[in-house]
C-alpha cells in the first residue's frame, strides 16, 4: 500500500494528520507485516503569502476573524495535538512564513529522507517559532539531520525543485484538493482531514479487503 501525502509544514492539522498517520502505520504493520510506504507532496495553504511571510497574529486574525476567534482556534488545535502527543507552543510562532522553499528542499532530498525533514521543518516552526520561510534557518535544520547545507543552497540558487513542486501543486488543483491534510491511498481513494489513527486502521481494513475480492474475482 502506498500513500500520497499532501500537506503544508505551516499547516498545524496536517501535523496532527501526520502523527495519526504514522501511528496507523506502525500498528497495520505490526498486525499484518505488511508495508505502507508514503510520499510527501507539497501544498500552499495561502499561496498569497509573499515570500518573507507575514506577522502570524495579523494574517490569522484576519483569516479568522479577530484575535479571540484566533484564539480559540489555537487553543483547540493544542488540545488535539496534546491528545496525540503532539506539541504546539503558539506563544512562540511570530511569522506565517511561506513555504515554497522548504516544499522545495523536501523534492531535493532523497525519498527515504523526506519523512524526519517534514517533522524537522514543523518542530521548528510549531514549537521553537523558527522563521520556515528563511533559507538560512532551513539550511541549519537540514544540516542537524546529516544534509550538505551548501550543496542545497547552490541547487536552491540554480531553480532546482521549483518544478516538483509546481507539479505537486497542479496535480493537487486538478484532483480537486482544496485542503489538508490529504491523504491519495493506491492512488484510488482519497481522505481528507486530520483522522484519527483507528479511523486510517479501518480505512486500510477496507481497502485491503477491496484488493483481496479484486484479486479473487480475477
Amino acid at each position: 500500500m502506498h500513500i500520497r501525502l499532501y500537506s503544508d509544514m505551516v499547516c498545524p492539522w496536517c501535523r496532527i494528520g501526520k502523527k495519526n498517520l504514522s501511528d496507523a502505520i506502525r500498528e497495520w504493520e505490526d498486525r499484518t507485516a505488511e508495508d505502507i510506504t508514503v510520499s510527501y507532496h507539497a501544498f500552499l495553504l495561502d499561496p498569497s503569502l509573499p515570500p518573507e511571510g507575514l506577522p502570524f497574529k495579523q494574517a490569522m486574525s484576519a483569516k479568522m476573524g479577530g484575535e479571540s476567534r484566533l484564539a480559540s482556534a489555537l487553543e483547540r488545535v493544542r488540545e488535539a495535538g496534546a491528545n496525540v502527543g503532539v506539541t504546539f507552543r503558539w506563544d512562540r510562532v511570530t511569522r506565517m512564513p511561506n513555504t515554497v522553499l522548504a516544499h522545495r528542499i523536501t523534492a531535493l532530498l532523497p525519498e527515504d529522507r523526506r519523512e524526519e525533514w517534514v517533522d524537522a521543518v514543523m518542530t521548528a516552526h510549531f514549537e521553537y517559532g523558527r522563521d520556515i520561510a528563511k533559507q538560512d534557518v532551513l539550511l541549519e535544520l537540514a544540516n542537524d539531520l546529516g544534509h550538505d547545507p551548501n550543496g542545497l543552497a547552490d541547487r536552491l540558487a540554480a531553480g532546482e525543485g521549483e518544478a516538483e513542486v509546481q507539479a505537486d501543486l497542479q496535480r493537487a488543483q486538478r484532483m480537486g484538493i482544496s485542503g489538508v491534510p490529504f491523504f491519495v491511498i493506491d492512488d484510488k481513494f482519497g481522505l481528507s482531514g486530520a483522522y484519527p489513527a483507528a479511523e486510517f486502521v479501518r480505512a486500510f481494513e477496507k481497502i485491503a479487503e477491496q484488493a483481496k475480492a479484486s484479486e479473487e474475482a480475477q
